[in-house]
Formats: C-alpha cells, structure tokens, sequence
C-alpha cells in the first residue's frame, strides 16, 4: 500500500469507537497489515504505516510506541549488536513524553498509564539484557508504578494483561534464578507463576496490539522453564506459519522440532534458513545460522552422512567465532562431533585438533571437556 493510500485510510476513520485510540477497532483493521509487516520483517512498510499513524495522531504515545516495537524486533533477532539501540530508546522516551503529557491533563487516563508502563517496561528488558541493572530497576519501578495505575478498565484488560502476566511469573522466577537480585526484588509485591502463564495464555487468544508478545514469552517459558516443549513446538509452528520471514521465530521453530525428537523436519527448516543467511535476508544472520547449522549436522551424522555433517558442523564452528561465543554448547559440540567423525575415518591429526580446540574453549568440568580429554587419551592421540 502505498504511503497516500495509508494516510488516507487511517485520516479516514471517522468518529472513534473509543474515548482510547488503543482500542478503536476502525484503527486496529487499518494498521493490521503494518503490525504484521513489523512482525514478518518488512520493516519498511511496518515503518512507513506507524509514521503514517505519527502524522494523524502526533501527540498520542501509540504511534512512537510502534516505532520503538519495530526496533526492538531489530534488536531481538541478534542481541549482541547494540546499533539500535540508541532509536529505540529515544522512541521510548516519546511515548513516555506523550503518555505523560496525557496523564497531567487527565490523571486517571488508564490508556496513558498503560503506555507509561510498556515503553519503561521495554527499557528494562533492553537494560536487563545490556546488564544495566540500575537503569533496568529504575525502569522496572516505573513500568509497575504505572501498571498498578491502568488497572481496572475491564474493555482494556486483554492488553493491560501482558503487563501483570509477566510480572506474576518473573517476578517468582527471578529471586529463583537470579540470587543477586533478590533484594531488589523484595521491593515489589510477590507474584504467582501458574496464574502468570494463565493471563499470558488469556492475552496470546485476545489482544491486538500484545498477542504476538504474548505468544513470545509463552514459547520461551514452555521451551525453557516449565519443561513443555511440544506446547513451545505449537506456538513456534504457528508463528512461522503466520510470519514466514521472522528469522527469531524461524529459528526456534528449528528448534523446537528437533528439541522433540524430528530430527529430519528439523533439518529441513534449517537448511532454509541457512540459504536465507547465504542469500541475505533481511534479520537473517550468525546466531540464527549456528543454530540451523548445528541441527543439520546433527541429522546428518545421525543419518551417517558424514561429510554433509563435517561441512555443518564446520559453518557452526565459523558463526561461533563470527558471534565470539567459543564457550557455548553448540560451537563446543560441534568441535567434539568433528573430532569423533575425523578419528573414525582415520584422520587422527584433524581429530587431535579438534579435541584440543574443545580442551581450550571449555572449562574443565563442562561436559564435551570431559569427552574430549576420554577420547584423546582413549586413543592416545
């Protein structure tokens, strides 16, 4: 759609369905294709819409909330690369500045408060993963500040709900997991993880603008925390499905797969996203290809394929070193399944190298150091 067709469309909606632009339905139709842009990694046209929504509604925090969404999206798919960073938390700071600017003309405006606490929530999640834990807590006070503010308007629960699912569960989760955090955590009231996953699961079915955030954090949990990994394998499935080219759902949809024992289906979706990286895709780029590399060699050797798992397990091995993440599981088993496939041909010197290479990436209790400490000295190479 071109950028006059969407201007006209959104400039054309009339009278509001709601005192909040969060829930005018007219608005929600008319922006439903740049929301799923965003999510399909079409930046561009996602971008052009949400400026689009900026020229309407200049003085609304929606809009600059979107904009920030769409970087965060940018940032999500390869956390180690900060180059957005800077936009994205400049796009936070105005929807903060237009959300509060709302609120001290209209104090009890629910709809504000809800803005006020996703865009410091968004900053927590960038600080936390920056391991900037003083702004992350900062942020975190403000996001349930303002949370506990936009409580209470029942047509708006489906997307206030994100807000206190998450807080219900992590806030038991990261006193568990994270011992440091403890005495922050003593700050903020106590949650309760089973009806946490039940508001995100209620959230995943009924929102617009937090369903697909939704569905992201449920993936997460069930693959990791709650040990359910063909729930993760339904919600990865659909989400590849409805955004084909989102290289972060690609990938945990591999994943997922072969987590469950489809080993070939695995592979398979793997191979795609390797051509995708090949190719240049837009999102698509070292950490998405050591996952997929490394679940391709693994059919592969299983399937005794070697030399298609040698040349896997090898691009693993090169998108560990491009992403400087040597300690990691996959760049370390796939150094030990080389040496394995190069001693059983009789390449006793590759072997060696191999088993040494894990030796120095690995610390000593890790398990392929031990494996790899068996095989050197099983075989006395």
């Amino acid at each position: 759609m071109s950028l006059q067709a969407q201007m006209e469309a959104i400039t054309q909606i009339g009278d509001r369905e709601s005192e909040y632009l969060l829930l005018d339905k007219g608005l929600q139709f008319r922006i439903t294709d740049a929301v799923n842009s965003m999510y399909n990694f079409d930046f561009e046209n996602a971008e052009r819409g949400f400026e689009v929504m900026r020229y309407t509604y200049p003085d609304h925090p929606l809009p600059y909330f979107l904009m920030g969404l769409s970087q965060w999206w940018k940032i999500a798919v390869a956390t180690e690369n900060e180059s957005h960073d800077a936009i994205f938390l400049r796009y936070m700071e105005l929807t903060i500045e237009k959300a509060e600017a709302i609120l001290d003309r209209e104090p009890n405006n629910k709809e504000a408060a809800f803005f006020l606490a996703g865009a410091y929530g968004f900053q927590g999640r960038l600080y936390s993963e920056r391991r900037n834990w003083t702004s992350a807590t900062f942020a975190g006070k403000n996001a349930l500040k303002y949370l506990e503010l936009s409580r209470g308007e029942e047509e708006l629960n489906p997307e206030l709900l994100l807000g206190d699912a998450l807080f219900n569960y992590f806030s038991v989760w990261i006193p568990e997991n994270y011992p440091l955090l403890r005495p922050v955590m003593l700050l903020f009231p106590k949650g309760d993880q089973d009806l946490g996953l039940k508001q995100l699961q209620e959230v995943a079915e009924n929102s617009f603008y937090a369903r697909v955030e939704a569905q992201y954090f449920l993936f997460r949990l069930y693959a990791s925390e709650e040990k359910q990994p063909f729930k993760a394998l339904e919600i990865t499935a659909y989400l590849h499905e409805k955004y084909p080219n989102n290289p972060y759902f690609h990938r945990f949809f591999a994943r997922q797969l072969y987590a469950v024992g489809r080993g070939k289906e695995a592979m398979e979706v793997s191979l795609e996203i390797l051509k995708r990286i090949e190719n240049g895709w837009t999102g698509y780029e070292a950490n998405s290809g050591r996952y997929a590399s490394f679940f391709a060699a693994q059919y592969f050797d299983k399937m005794g394929q070697y030399e298609a798992a040698k040349k896997h397990y090898g691009q693993t091995v090169t998108f560990g070193n491009e992403l400087e993440s040597q300690e990691s599981g996959y760049y370390l088993f796939a150094l030990l399944q080389l040496g394995k496939i190069n001693l059983g041909q009789g390449n006793r010197t590759e072997a060696r190298q191999y088993f040494e290479a894990v030796k120095r990436n690995a610390k000593r209790n890790h398990p392929a150091h031990k494996e790899a400490r068996s095989f050197l000295k099983k075989n006395k190479l």
